[in-house]
């Protein structure tokens, strides 16, 4: 999608703090973090949000968590725990038009939502 930030982010146009790259995803380190490993986690593949993931990717789920579970190893939280979050919709929190994964940790997070 041509003005979408993530679309942006993955064919090079905008930087980004890379953490893991494959055919299909791309991890990089979310600008504004809200925990001390804060890791943005898109599909390649331009994907409105996870419903659409879920009806249309053809496996490409398996690759986000796969991914998720390779991001967490190399940031050192996968002994420790971490958070991963899905926003869908307005009401979800979504704030960018792109699937994406936000993986936290590195920290005691708070227990509520």
């Amino acid at each position: 999608m041509e003005d979408c930030i993530f679309c942006k982010i993955v064919r090079g146009e905008i930087p980004c703090d890379k953490v893991l790259e494959n055919d299909r995803v791309l991890a990089f380190r979310d600008i504004a973090p809200k925990a001390p490993v804060h890791v943005v986690i898109v599909p390649k593949a331009h994907l409105g949000d996870i419903l659409e993931c879920a009806d249309k990717a053809n496996g490409l789920s398996i690759n986000l968590i796969e991914a998720a579970a390779a991001v967490a190893r190399a940031e050192g939280v996968d002994a420790t725990g971490f958070r991963l979050v899905v926003n869908t919709g307005k009401d979800g929190g979504q704030s960018v038009g792109h699937l994406h994964f936000h993986l936290l940790g590195g920290a005691h997070l708070a227990d509520t939502l």
